[in-house]
């Protein structure tokens, strides 16, 4: 990997796949949690990975749901990684890494050191995930954590590099900084972003 880690998250068709891949993206994500404009089936999923290449992870995205729920939904699409938003605690993170699954938490709420609950992968999103509103990096009240996280929440092929230099993240995830409307990806805008991030 040179430079950052980037992940492109909440992808729904073989065009937004294709355009992370190319753009040189390390990590592609997939919402499986209700509610969202980016939710996508397990069939769905596993049609979209199908070409993509080893070296890039494939991150099932779940938010809410039981351990058991998650399994399923991973194994059903051949996702790589799993990412949990919610409540989970280790012996959730446990659980999963049974099946030999890369594992990412991810958190609004302040956190020192990555792999405190037995994850890979700290993923630091911004206070109102989803909303597009990024964390103030400038703030005091903001710390860095330790070890291999990701800097979410708001960052746009536009911020991203400024957020990297502040705040020293190991990578950065990017979903609703992407799209042209809500739910709906822009390959430019895609390849915008790594390049920035890249940069």
């Amino acid at each position: 990997m040179s430079g950052p880690f980037v992940k492109i998250c909440g992808l729904k068709t073989g065009a937004d796949v294709a355009a992370a891949v190319e753009a040189g993206a390390d990590a592609v994500g997939f919402v499986f949690a209700a509610g969202s404009p980016r939710t996508v089936d397990a069939v769905t999923v596993r049609r979209l990975i199908a070409d993509v290449p080893e070296g890039v992870l494939t991150v099932g995205v779940f938010r809410g749901q039981s351990v058991d729920e998650v399994a399923e939904f991973a194994a059903a699409s051949g996702v790589r990684a799993v990412q949990l938003h919610g409540e989970e605690g280790p012996e959730d993170f446990a659980a999963l890494r049974a099946a030999g699954r890369t594992l990412l938490r991810a958190t609004a709420n302040r956190v020192e050191i990555c792999g405190e609950y037995g994850e890979d992968l700290l993923l630091l999103d911004a206070p109102d995930p989803g909303s597009g509103k990024p964390w103030n990096w400038g703030a005091p009240e903001f710390v860095a954590p330790r070890g291999r996280w990701l800097l979410a929440g708001g960052l746009t092929p536009a911020t991203v590099a400024a957020a990297l230099r502040a705040t020293g993240a190991w990578g950065v995830d990017v979903s609703s900084g992407v799209e042209i409307e809500r739910g709906v990806k822009s390959p430019e805008l895609i390849r915008a972003f790594v390049a920035a991030a890249r940069g």
